[in-house]
């Protein structure tokens, strides 16, 4: 397939220009959840909110024809599934094209266009807030810009293939879903300051891992089976790091990420408790924080490759 084609449509909008769109003071403009739902005319199917950091949605809508209007928040989108046609417009420009797997959409905050969808779609969104660009930007050495670049399905696999990943954390253990999130939404950030930002972003590199005794205490945290706060902030914070910093460190001193450890540190418990045969697997679903016992049998099996039953008539 060819590249969307692009011709001038200026004349056929009579509308409000794009300038005097973008120019609406944020908060008057709804939030890009509101919009989406507004717009789609149905709900997502699953849906993770961060207001602070970010909202990540899965939708299957119907055809649509109708215009997005200025957002609050800067909007991503992939596409794990089928091929849709589709069509595009603003005050300048007119674009057409096909949604495909391995491309990405941005809707920067405060820009509005006219969308014809033709056949049902699904779609991963990220709902990005401004004041989280900034945050990354700050973190990671570098201003953050005023606006992204506007994308219509341009090819990006590496941003596509992360914004999709966020399907396995939309349900499943409360806390390893939002720890999950919370990286994916920062480097998430970090690769569109890299790629979108109309300058390409230079960031400075980090060096080294963490101190045994700040890495000792985020491994405590992270093996707590309380109440203790193992949101991506709280470790950082306990750090004295920003929350990207902390990450490449973290990584630097274990091998893995923050999820990726505590990921595999719920896999052995669930391991050792799945050992005793007067343990249900739904309780050990409970104990771990798992919403069902669907998603923790999900979830162990794309870790080992059998599921929880399986494995332990396998153990006997």
């Amino acid at each position: 397939m060819s590249n969307p084609r692009l011709r001038d449509t200026s004349q056929d909008q009579p509308d409000i220009s794009q300038a005097q769109q973008r120019d609406l003071p944020i908060g008057e403009r709804p939030h890009a959840d509101a919009e989406m739902t507004r717009v789609l005319k149905t709900a997502p199917l699953r849906v993770a909110a961060d207001p602070s950091n970010g909202v990540i949605t899965f939708w299957r809508h119907d055809p649509l024809h109708d215009v997005v209007k200025p957002m609050a928040d800067h909007v991503i989108m992939a596409f794990p599934a089928e091929p849709v046609r589709f069509e595009r417009r603003d005050g300048k420009a007119f674009v057409k094209g096909m949604t495909r797997p391995g491309t990405v959409t941005i809707i920067p905050a405060g820009s509005s266009s006219r969308w014809d969808i033709y056949q049902p779609l699904s779609v991963l969104q990220l709902y990005l807030p401004q004041t989280t660009l900034e945050r990354v930007g700050h973190e990671v050495g570098t201003a953050a810009p005023s606006d992204l670049v506007e994308q219509t399905a341009h090819p990006d696999p590496i941003t596509s293939r992360l914004l999709l990943s966020a399907a396995d954390a939309l349900e499943g253990s409360a806390a390893l879903d939002a720890l999950f999130r919370h990286q994916l939404t920062d480097l998430l950030a970090t690769r569109l300051l890299a790629a979108y930002a109309g300058s390409p972003a230079r960031f400075q590199p980090v060096m080294g891992g963490l101190s045994p005794k700040v890495l000792g205490r985020a491994i405590e945290r992270l093996r707590s089976d309380g109440d203790a706060d193992v949101s991506l902030a709280a470790l950082a914070a306990d750090a004295g790091l920003s929350r990207f910093h902390f990450c490449r460190a973290f990584k630097e001193s274990t091998g893995l990420s923050p999820h990726a450890w505590l990921r595999q540190h719920r896999l052995e418990q669930a391991m050792h408790m799945l050992r005793d045969p007067d343990v249900s697997v739904v309780s050990v679903a409970a104990a771990l924080g798992y919403s069902s016992q669907t998603a923790f049998a999900a979830a162990f099996r794309k870790l080992t490759g059998e599921t929880p039953s399986d494995w332990r008539r396998r153990m006997r």
